[in-house]
């Protein structure tokens, strides 16, 4: 077996098919030789369709690498749409000299993701590019999903008096990648919040809990989430400071690298409304990582943090990436 990918831009032949065979089909058992699947729709079911693409750096990280990223993301922009995650893509572009152990490894990482998240990668392509062309490697994913036609989740149907929910620390994707970009570890070692978010949602949506509108958190942050689902409507969203569920570990690597939590990315967390009511069944559903961190009131389309110190400052969209290629 050769050592490195060494196929020149373009290349084809002996060496792609050993390409193939041997890394890539090996590690995705479901996928044909053919340039397409075939699947069905279940009766009574609504298709989801999602796709993007992903170029971290560096690659391998503290609880994660790119390709456990890539599948992660394409199945939580389903589930955002209470979609249960069942098909997936993904197209290879991969820099002449990529080591073909480190591309086994990233290979093995989607389909464990796939399998974690309960769908199959079905179809793909692969494409090698000239060295220095393509940064190592960039990977995309598309997604197919299925989904219950009553579920509308959006902006609009978020009320007055609606509780905001996360599911977990915030950031601690962000900090992680930053963290194995500049070599710095933490001890404990701060792994990546990359996850599947659709056991989470799959357990709210079968116990009638159907929020008004769920939503990732990731490029941005929770401050560019809220402030893009507030945006237009006659509500504003109240978030409490001393609420926000940030490691100890993320606020002090912000605090060393002026960061602000707020804008910090996550991969496997999301934000939330319900109704009152339903506060505490959701609490319990997502686990104790969760936590209730604001709420909507009548208003203008604005978001606002409450202060620990008892201030209160708008939450803005973030202008640019506080952290570029981190997912």
């Amino acid at each position: 077996m050769i050592d490195k990918v060494l196929l020149g831009h373009g290349s084809g032949g002996a060496l792609m098919a050993d390409l193939l065979k041997n890394v890539v089909f090996a590690a995705f058992p479901d996928v044909q030789p053919t340039d397409g699947a075939l699947a069905d729709v279940p009766a009574g079911m609504r298709l989801v369709f999602t796709t993007d693409s992903f170029v971290v750096k560096p690659l391998f990280f503290p609880g994660g690498d790119i390709g456990r990223l890539a599948v992660n993301g394409t199945v939580n922009d389903l589930a955002m749409m209470g979609a249960e995650p069942a098909l997936i893509s993904c197209g290879l572009i991969i820099e002449e000299g990529f080591a073909l152990d480190d591309l086994r490894w990233i290979c093995a990482s989607m389909s464990r993701a796939a399998m974690e998240a309960g769908a199959r990668i079905v179809t793909g392509d692969t494409k090698v590019v000239g060295h220095g062309e393509a940064d190592s490697i960039f990977i995309n994913t598309s997604g197919i999903g299925y989904a219950q036609p009553v579920y509308g989740f959006s902006p609009d149907r978020v009320k007055a008096g609606d509780v905001i929910i996360v599911n977990g620390g915030l950031g601690e994707h962000g900090i992680a990648v930053m963290a194995g970009r500049l070599g710095v570890s933490f001890a404990p070692e701060l792994p990546s919040d990359s996850a599947p978010l659709w056991p989470q949602v799959k357990a709210l949506l079968g116990a009638g809990i159907v929020p008004g509108v769920m939503r990732d958190i990731t490029r941005g942050g929770l401050g560019s989430v809220a402030a893009e689902l507030a945006a237009g409507l006659p509500l504003d969203y109240h978030l409490r400071e001393a609420c926000l569920p940030v490691d100890a570990r993320v606020a002090k690597a912000c605090d060393i690298w002026g960061f602000d939590p707020l804008y910090v990315a996550s991969e496997g967390r999301f934000l939330l409304s319900v109704g009152p009511a339903q506060v505490e069944e959701t609490l319990r559903l997502l686990g104790p990582a969760a936590a209730s961190i604001g709420e909507v009131s009548a208003g203008t389309g604005r978001v606002f943090l409450h202060t620990t110190v008892g201030g209160v400052r708008p939450v803005r969209p973030l202008p640019g990436e506080m952290l570029p290629r981190i997912c």
